[in-house]
């Protein structure tokens, strides 16, 4: 069964897009929750595939849009909302993979019968991936964490978007979208919410306190996540595992929109260790 656009509703929240994938024979599965990156979205490319992949090996995966990642529930593809977009921060992001979670555990899920809800796999796509691995070592219901291509500090990219005292004074930044070349706005509370939260937030310290296994899966040639983002997240947990794809950029060669009816051998691989990981 693929169930498309399904939305879950929050009555003091933006409500969150969201799609399952999976067989219903009556066995539990392992659930899978997709956390997308940046300027990204559950639809984006060949995630469509990846999620086929996942159900195909008996798997309960599901992906969302984050609330504020700029779509809506009318249109969830790209950023027609840029001012849900500009409001957007990592907490928000935590509250909505909790949210997500919580949905998916409650008896308001009418598929829940479908699910082991004992075994709960974590995977993120870049900034996803910082996302994933804090939820991962606040929430004893995650069994398993992959992250692809993930970034390894989020107070590094933080910072750095522009000149912080210009940003401040003007009270939003803007960040080009280079494929639909709108620009996206980042309102100041953005850092603030960050700053609010930097223990909380702090990427390193997260990783070194998971006691669950994870796998860092990351393209050798990633040019926006670079390859040591990978070292450092494997460095920091010995239990950690680290797979790197040879000749993969930061979409282990996919792109937007994918008309191909096969993912790209790159991302292939990357589909093809996380299940067998997490089988």
């Amino acid at each position: 069964m693929i169930q498309k656009n399904l939305i879950l509703h929050r009555p003091e929240n933006k409500p969150i897009v969201w799609d399952a994938f999976f067989n219903t024979n009556g066995e539990q599965k392992p659930l899978v929750v997709f956390c997308h990156g940046y300027k990204g979205f559950k639809d984006w490319g060949s995630w469509d595939l990846v999620a086929e992949a996942f159900k195909n090996a008996n798997l309960f995966f599901v992906k969302f849009n984050f609330s504020h990642n700029g779509g809506t529930v009318e249109n969830p593809i790209d950023f027609p909302d840029l001012e849900a977009f500009a409001e957007n921060n990592y907490t928000k992001e935590l509250s909505d993979l909790d949210a997500i979670l919580n949905h998916l555990l409650s008896i308001n899920n009418p598929y829940k019968s479908e699910i082991d809800t004992h075994n709960i796999t974590l995977i993120g796509h870049s900034r996803g991936g910082g996302i994933s691995i804090i939820k991962a070592s606040e929430d004893s219901r995650i069994t398993k964490l992959i992250t692809w291509a993930s970034v390894s500090d989020f107070g590094k990219r933080t910072a750095t978007i522009g000149d912080l005292n210009q940003w401040k004074k003007d009270g939003v930044k803007y960040i080009l979208n280079g494929r639909t070349k709108q620009q996206m706005p980042h309102n100041y509370q953005f850092y603030e919410d960050f700053l609010a939260n930097k223990d909380r937030l702090n990427i390193e310290a997260s990783t070194k306190s998971i006691k669950i296994p994870h796998l860092i899966i990351h393209g050798k040639d990633d040019p926006s996540v670079l390859f040591n983002e990978a070292e450092n997240l494997n460095a920091w947990n010995s239990k950690n595992t680290l797979f790197a794809i040879e000749n993969a950029n930061h979409v282990f060669n996919s792109k937007h929109p994918w008309s191909e009816n096969e993912m790209p051998d790159a991302l292939n691989l990357v589909v093809k260790k996380s299940i067998d990981y997490i089988k």
